[in-house]
């Protein structure tokens, strides 16, 4: 699992990945970062504690990005974040779906360990994640963080559930999963952009509005180290770009007309939009927002002591690029939970690097506790496990196995091996390492070591809620 090494980007995952993009210009751009990778190295300078800026993408599948391997889309500022950090090929989303890899995001365990974290994902105001519990932002807090979250939050709405209850000082953004760009009418069919609890109003293409909320707050003078999750919705559906507000008019006026909640997901679903060519507009605007939040952060002289954190909720949808990589969200194949990630911390963490390490969301959470200073509760044990040992001094990389369940299948990657089961209740075995498609089937090859990572799944399985 700790292996890194110098290989070009076909050769991390699979041998297929160069034929499909071979003499594409995405195949000169993976080049170019790959070509500036070099072995990981952990860094041994001592710094203060970093200020912390976690960006989410919403449904950005793993090779969405130029530097990943992406033929027809152009991400030049995620391309460049990368070569000065880390860029993470086996990294991974707490679950398939939104809401749940949120909870895993925020809390450090696995979505099954709390009711909200149940649903798949939270669609109503009868869930949502318990104030009381602790999160990211509350402990970082604890240890004499100011936090902040710009965007989706969607775990829970008002009045019950809110960033302002589970420990964020600030919050600009939206409840729900999804919203119409423009008019802000979101999956209940009412007006969700919030400051604060209290509603706020901008009919400008909702990227634009938190990339200058995102900016101010980067810039604006801090006494304290700060925590801003910023979490896009971009490129979620509906299938929307900046110049887009027409058909954001039309989706919206069949929201107010909608005669229940199936009504208005389908008008939000936008079936009859969007396009391959949409979806790259979409993604290149992501990259161009989070361009300027990097520049901003760097006027405001503090790129060099801010850890910044890339990923996505989990895997892509519908005009999503996922080669080699097979299934999309919701689905616990590949496709639909490796995600791409990259860090960069300037003070600590040395540019142009790769890592293979399998990692997942509540690792995330692990290490960024670790990296602030702050201790988990007691009370709510984490299932993640911190990075920050193997990325500052040169430790052994964490090899506990990665668990995932959804109410229809559920998966564990043990090193190269990922145990999965369907639908249908069908076991299957993969190497991901020699087979990142999940087409080789190894269950009748190798039953012993199906049936031990079975029973580990079951294992971790049987510590969490049941499904009602």
């Amino acid at each position: 699992m700790s292996e890194i090494s110098r290989r070009a980007f076909g050769g991390l995952v699979g041998g297929g990945a160069v034929t499909a993009v071979a003499g594409t210009a995405a195949d000169a751009r993976a080049a170019e970062v790959a070509s500036v990778e070099r072995p990981f190295r952990a860094a041994r300078r001592a710094g203060r504690r970093p200020n912390l800026l976690v960006i989410l993408g919403d449904d950005l599948g793993w090779a969405d990005l130029s530097s990943y391997g992406a033929p027809h889309i152009r991400t030049p500022h995620l391309d460049r974040l990368a070569r000065q950090g880390v860029r993470f090929t086996d990294a991974y989303s707490g679950s398939a779906t939104c809401s749940p890899t949120r909870f895993s995001l925020y809390t450090g365990r696995y979505p099954g360990r709390t009711p909200g974290g149940l649903a798949e994902p939270v669609a109503n105001r009868t869930q949502g994640l318990d104030p009381g519990h602790p999160t990211l932002a509350s402990l970082v807090r604890e240890a004499g963080y100011t936090t902040a979250l710009i965007g989706k939050w969607h775990c829970g709405w008002l009045p019950d559930y809110s960033p302002t209850k589970s420990g964020w000082d600030e919050f600009f953004g939206n409840h729900g999963g999804v919203l119409e760009y423009f008019s802000k009418l979101g999956q209940l069919g009412e007006h969700d952009l919030y400051e604060g609890d209290a509603e706020y109003q901008d009919l400008r293409h909702y990227t634009t509005v938190l990339t200058e909320r995102a900016v101010e707050y980067v810039s604006r003078a801090h006494d304290k180290p700060w925590l801003l999750n910023l979490n896009f919705t971009t490129p979620h559906w509906p299938w929307l770009a900046e110049g887009d507000a027409a058909t954001g008019a039309e989706i919206a006026a069949k929201i107010r007309a909608a005669k229940g909640p199936a009504d208005i997901v389908a008008a939000l679903n936008h079936h009859d939009g969007g396009s391959v060519a949409k979806y790259a507009e979409m993604v290149e605007s992501l990259d161009a927002a989070v361009g300027e939040v990097l520049s901003a952060l760097r006027r405001a002289g503090r790129e060099r002591d801010t850890l910044v954190l890339f990923a996505s909720d989990n895997g892509g949808e519908r005009y999503s690029y996922t080669w080699p990589l097979s299934g999309q969200k919701a689905q616990l194949l590949e496709g639909g939970i490796r995600v791409p990630t990259i860090l960069r911390w300037p003070a600590r963490i040395d540019p142009h690097q790769v890592s293979h390490v399998p990692n997942i969301s509540p690792d995330w959470t692990a290490t960024l506790l670790d990296l602030a200073g702050a201790h988990p509760a007691p009370t709510h044990p984490l299932d993640g496990t911190t990075l920050a040992p193997y990325l500052l001094h040169g430790a052994p990389a964490p090899t506990h196995d990665l668990f995932w369940r959804v109410r229809t299948n559920r998966a564990l990657r043990r090193g190269p091996w990922k145990y999965y089961q369907d639908t249908t209740g069908t076991d299957h075995l993969y190497n991901l390492t020699a087979d990142s498609r999940e087409q080789a089937d190894l269950a009748l090859d190798q039953p012993e070591l199906l049936a031990e990572l079975k029973t580990a799944w079951e294992r971790t399985a049987s510590t969490l809620l049941p499904y009602s």
